[in-house]
């Protein structure tokens, strides 16, 4: 029997999954693997505060060497469905395009390994493990999901030797890009304090904007860095300044400001909170008043070394597409960042051009394509770690 890439594309479409709602897709993968002889255990988690979140881990076979996928079937919501070319939960294939949401990010991708491993285990003998890790929280707050089940499998002595994550990598065209590493990312919000009064007596107030401004430009005055071999520039963007004051002959009493820094191997969270805090300090101790400084939960920066697992996929890559992929670290967070703590990982895909786009859509030959790449994978994969 030939499982067959697109078929699963559709069939997990077809699945509204907007996180964490993600159960019915996960009962297709549940489906799937179970008849093709796959251990598959759900794994529910919930935390206080946040959404219950089912996850699914799958695996076949015992012992090293054991590769796992990781990926998610929840999507993000679609928005203005009126704006949709195609149903977004429809999957429908028109001229060699698969249209719906998540065909790209990342439903496509988990259909492709799952034709891929299905296939190659009815021609091949398995000495090893293959397993997947599918999550539906990785749109979400990304707190029930990956996180947990990497320590879940900690605890159960499940974990992979290696790693493949299934995010879209390629941006334009497929073979073009493998990610090995991803920039670290920490969010922050900033409130200055001061004490509101009439814009005409600004010697009876204390402006606090005039403080952030100073504030703010001690952090982007000049670059973080020039980047390194794999890495581009840290960068640092001022995402929100707010006062909450719809009047322009009043000083406002406080002032709040958030923004974001995607940073390279040059620097840590830690390193940067540190530099933050100094800057502020040295203002606020030359113009008086206060702050607060919040950080949101942060992702630091990763790199796999060079080593078998990349050369696997890259020579598969090279095989099917007839390019020669590069090696980047560029784009947003992914769970990666969560599965480098207990293995080497690296990420590939689909092209990202459509992902969370309205008129999410993947073309059939892509599907075909990937699910090829993913095969040669296992194949490299297996005749390499015997």
């Amino acid at each position: 029997m030939t499982h067959d890439p697109v078929a699963l594309t559709q069939e997990l479409v077809r699945c509204p999954s907007v996180t964490p709602d993600s159960g019915a897709a996960l009962d297709v993968v549940d489906k799937h693997l179970k008849a093709a002889g796959f251990t598959c255990t759900r794994l529910p988690f919930s935390q206080d505060g946040t959404p219950d979140v089912d996850n699914l881990y799958a695996r076949i076979g015992s012992g090293p060497p054991h590769i796992c996928f990781a990926g998610h079937v929840d999507v993000v919501p679609v928005g203005d469905e009126a704006g949709w070319q195609y149903p977004p939960f429809g999957g429908e294939i028109a001229d060699g395009i698969l249209h719906g949401r998540g065909a790209v990010d990342m439903k496509g991708a988990v259909a492709c390994f799952m034709a891929a491993a299905m296939n190659w285990l009815e021609s091949h003998e398995l000495k090893g493990s293959i397993s997947f890790l599918i999550t539906g929280d990785e749109e979400g707050p990304s707190i029930n999901g990956t996180k947990k089940m990497l320590k879940w499998l900690e605890e159960n002595d499940e974990l992979p030797d290696h790693c493949l994550v299934g995010e879209p990598s390629n941006p334009t065209r497929l073979g073009e890009a493998i990610k090995i590493g991803r920039r670290g990312t920490l969010s922050s919000a900033l409130t200055v304090y001061g004490i509101q009064g009439h814009a005409a007596y600004p010697h009876l107030a204390d402006n606090p904007v005039h403080k952030i401004i100073t504030m703010l430009n001690r952090l982007i005055a000049r670059p973080l860095d020039e980047g390194t071999e794999y890495f581009e520039p840290s960068s640092l963007q001022v995402t929100a300044i707010e006062t909450g004051n719809p009047a322009s002959n009043v000083i406002p009493a406080q002032v709040s400001a958030r923004f974001n820094i995607r940073f390279n191997e040059t620097h840590s969270a830690v390193q940067l909170k540190t530099w933050m805090i100094g800057e502020f300090d040295a203002v606020i101790d030359e113009m008086g008043g206060a702050y607060d400084l919040d950080f949101d939960p942060y992702g630091d920066v990763f790199r796999t070394e060079p080593g078998p697992l990349i050369d696997i996929v890259r020579d598969a890559v090279s095989k099917v597409t007839r390019n020669e992929p590069e090696l980047t670290t560029n784009g947003g967070t992914s769970d990666a960042r969560f599965i480098k703590d207990y293995c080497p990982v690296v990420e590939f895909g689909l092209t990202g051009q459509t992902m969370h786009k309205v008129d999410e859509s993947v073309p059939v030959e892509d599907l075909r394509n990937l699910t090829q790449i993913y095969s040669r994978i296992l194949d490299g994969y297996f005749a390499r770690f015997k």
